[in-house]
């Protein structure tokens, strides 16, 4: 079997989504699962996202590109306003599926009693970015005019699509998640495809095979897949 590069986008929570995508991929050794980032808060499973994504690295290779919520539980950890923050953007969901159950007045130093830490190791070691020879991964948008190594991880994470994206200066593909696309359809213009299909508002998770077959798997919180 040829080698398969698959990009996953933001799961934001829907672990039965991502069951149904791994068990329709089956990766094997061979294979590169690249998530994009986004693994928690909004939806009803973080913790079973984050279970699944560092179960994966026992069967293929997978690498973990931060999100700004993975950004923002760990700016979370440091300060009462960041984690108030979080709070806004599906914190609470994200705390209650690791079995918090109290309210907002939680305060950092909290916060490691309730996420063990192997899922805050897992945070830490997310990456900006990832690239290949064909194709570069970011969690958000990029600095079309500046190689990845030079820019700030401000905007590979909390920049949205413009209108019109830019082409990459390096002339690769960029595959992106971040900016829902809330008909649950694929954002492909050729040398940029966003694969955020808004899984947590009742889209669907996306799986894209960037090198190898080109499949595109779709799975939603229902567990139903569609190719």
């Amino acid at each position: 079997m040829t080698d398969r590069i698959i990009a996953i986008g933001d799961v934001h929570g829907c672990a039965k989504a991502l069951a149904t995508l791994i068990e329709a991929i089956q990766p094997t050794g061979s294979d590169t699962l690249v998530f994009l980032g986004d693994y928690i808060d909004r939806g009803p499973d973080s913790r079973g996202v984050v279970e699944q994504v560092i179960a994966l690295g026992k069967r293929c290779t997978v690498v973990p590109l931060l999100g700004n919520h993975e950004e923002m539980v760990l700016a979370a950890l440091e300060g009462q306003s960041e984690l108030d923050f979080w709070m806004k953007f599906g914190g609470m969901e994200a705390l209650a599926s690791y079995g918090y159950g109290g309210g907002r007045g939680i305060r950092p130093g909290a916060l490691r009693g309730i996420l063990p830490a192997e899922h805050l190791e897992f945070f830490k070691g997310c990456r900006d970015y990832y690239e290949t020879v064909q194709h570069i991964f970011v969690h958000a948008y990029y600095d079309p005019h500046l190689p990845l190594h030079q820019q700030k991880g401000g905007g590979l994470r909390w920049a949205s699509l413009p209108p019109v994206p830019e082409r990459d200066c390096s002339g690769k593909i960029a595959v992106v998640g971040h900016t829902p696309q809330k008909g649950g359809e694929v954002l492909d213009l050729g040398y940029l495809k966003c694969i955020d299909t808004f899984c947590h508002g009742g889209g669907w998770l996306t799986a894209l095979e960037v090198e190898g077959g080109r499949r595109v798997w779709q799975a939603n919180e229902a567990g139903e897949l569609r190719k």
